[in-house]
C-alpha cells in the first residue's frame, strides 16, 4: 500500500480513539519476539514462528522436505537448499531424518563458503547422534569447514574421528590424508590416499594429492606416473561433458 492520497482508494474516517488512547498491535501476542534475542529486521523469524504455530508437525512430511533440499543442492540452488533442509530438520520426528537434514544443510552452506554456518549445522547433526550412519559424514565435513576457517588442528582431529567411525568411508580417508600431508607427514598421508582409492575413490583430485605425497617422499618416477593418470582422467571427464 502507498501513502499517495490520489492512489484511488477511499478510506473511512473511523470512529477515532478513546481518550486516553490505548495502544494496539496488529500482531497476535503469540508472535511477539524479544528484540534482545531476535533481529527485528530478520524476515525469516516470522515465517519460522508461523511454521511452528500454524503447521501441525504431523502434517509435515520431513522426509519429502529433505528430498527437496537435496534436489536443490543437486541443481546448485544452495540458498534454497539451506532453507528447505532446516525446516526438514525442525519438523523431523525421526532423529535419522533430522541428522541427515543438518548434514546436508552444512554441505549447502559450505558450497556458499559460509563455513561458520556449515560448522553449526554439522555440530547440530553430531549433537543428535555422534555414532550413527551419518556421524562419519558430519565429522568429515566438519573437518573441512574447520580447515577452511583456519583451525587445522581441530580439522585433523575430526578427520581422524571420522575414520574411526567408518573405516569404509573413502572421503574420510582422503580428508585425513590431505590434512596429514599439509603437516608434512607424507608417508602417513599416502597410506590414507591408498585406502581411499581401494574403497573406490579414484578421481583426479585424490591422484594429484597422492602424486604430491610421493614427490615429498622422493618417489619422483611414481609421482609422475600418478600425475599423468590424474591428467588423463581429467581429460576423459571433460570429453564426456563435451559429448553430452
Amino acid at each position: 500500500m502507498t501513502d499517495d492520497p490520489d492512489d484511488g482508494h477511499d478510506f473511512s474516517e473511523g470512529q477515532g480513539f478513546d481518550d486516553p488512547y490505548e495502544g494496539f498491535d496488529l500482531e497476535p501476542p503469540e508472535l511477539a519476539v524479544d528484540p534482545d534475542e531476535v533481529d527485528p529486521v530478520d524476515s525469516r523469524v516470522l515465517a519460522d514462528m508461523l511454521d511452528e504455530r500454524q503447521v501441525p508437525a504431523e502434517e509435515v512430511d520431513a522426509e519429502q522436505l529433505l528430498e527437496v533440499g537435496v534436489e536443490y543442492v543437486r541443481i546448485n540452488r544452495f540458498e534454497e537448499a539451506t532453507e528447505a533442509l532446516e525446516r526438514a530438520a525442525r519438523f523431523a520426528a525421526a532423529d535419522r531424518i533430522a541428522q541427515e537434514a543438518w548434514v546436508n544443510k552444512g554441505a549447502a552452506h559450505a558450497e556458499l563458503e559460509e563455513y561458520d554456518a556449515a560448522e553449526g549445522a554439522y555440530r547440530e547433526a553430531l549433537r543428535i547422534d555422534d555414532d550413527s550412519e551419518h556421524a562419519a559424514t558430519a565429522r568429515t565435513n566438519l573437518a573441512y569447514a574447520l580447515w577452511e576457517s583456519g583451525r587445522t588442528e581441530q580439522a585433523l582431529e575430526h578427520a581422524e574421528r571420522a575414520v574411526e567411525l567408518d573405516e569404509r568411508f573413502p572421503q574420510a580417508w582422503y580428508n585425513r590424508g590431505f590434512f596429514l600431508l599439509e603437516r608434512g607427514l607424507a608417508e602417513d598421508a599416502l597410506n590414507c590416499f591408498d585406502n581411499a582409492i581401494r574403497l573406490g575413490m579414484r578421481n583426479p583430485g585424490i591422484l594429484e594429492e597422492k602424486a604430491r605425497a610421493l614427490e615429498e617422499m622422493g618417489e619422483y618416477d611414481e609421482a609422475e606416473e600418478i600425475a599423468e593418470e590424474a591428467e588423463q582422467l581429467r581429460m576423459d571427464a571433460e570429453q564426456e561433458l563435451v559429448s553430452e
